[in-house]
């Protein structure tokens, strides 16, 4: 029988400004609470890192410092250097792993420049995919858009979680990476969380089309107090709104 590790990997995606970030760190709150014995990985798959920050983590190292030292070796011509370096990026990757108790965290830093190696990109992928085994559950906080998630971090989530504000803007482009999504990656599950919302009155007038509703936040002004004071996710009360959603939304995915 096999005892291989079914890792549960969450992404989220949306348009920028909705608090995609914030859900992305409440969720990995909850679930290395809720999962003391287990282990979770948090991914940041926005340039900005601003995951980081409502995680409380303090970030050294990224895929990318990796990725440009090996390209540096390149150019330089150290073709046996190059060879070494690639044969240790696995290794190093461990080594760029902030760890808090259960939870790792790992930024993927900036985006790939015109002219970047495709190649090396596609094999840190595969040193990602294999770091994402040692863990139970992933949580990646992604770019806007679902392209970056698929090519640069998991060719495969097991549940989707698209973020968007009330906006009609917001909800049309969830509904556009929705369907972009059901052709580049082969989630399990899927689901939309309404953030900000001004008035939950308002949920049945909203245009989610066919997207399933995990959870409606409405606008909370403890989070924006936590977020103008720089504080972390782990400094939210328990009966916060976004708290509250975040955990219905989890609930509702079966995690």
């Amino acid at each position: 029988m096999s005892t291989e590790r079914k890792t549960t990997i969450v992404a989220l995606v949306g348009k920028g400004g909705v608090g995609k970030t914030s859900l992305s760190a409440l969720i990995v709150k909850l679930l290395a609470e809720s999962h003391p014995d287990k282990k979770i990985l948090a991914i940041d798959a926005d340039p900005a890192v601003g995951l980081a920050t409502a995680l409380g983590v303090d970030v050294s190292s990224t895929v990318d410092d990796i990725r440009k030292s090996f390209v540096q070796t390149v150019e330089d011509g150290n073709t046996n250097a190059a060879i070494e370096l690639l044969g240790e990026a696995k290794y190093q990757m461990f080594d760029a792993l902030v760890e808090l108790d259960n939870m790792s965290f790992l930024a993927i830093g900036r985006p790939e420049s015109a002219g970047c190696y495709c190649k090396v990109n596609a094999y840190l992928k595969e040193i990602i995919s294999a770091i994402a085994d040692h863990f139970d559950y992933v949580v990646i906080d992604g770019e806007a858009g679902i392209e970056q998630v698929n090519r640069r971090v998991m060719e495969k989530v097991t549940h989707l979680v698209l973020v968007s504000d009330a906006s009609r803007k917001g909800l049309q482009v969830v509904q556009t990476i929705h369907k972009v999504a059901e052709d580049l990656v082969m989630f399990d599950e899927s689901g939309l969380i309404i953030n900000r919302i001004p008035d939950i009155s308002f949920r049945d007038q909203l245009d989610t089309g066919d997207l399933r509703v995990l959870a409606c936040i409405p606008d909370d002004r403890t989070m924006a107090l936590n977020d103008m004071n720089g504080d972390s996710v782990f400094d939210l009360p328990e009966d916060a709104a976004i708290v509250q959603g975040a955990r219905e939304a989890l609930k509702e995915l079966g995690i």
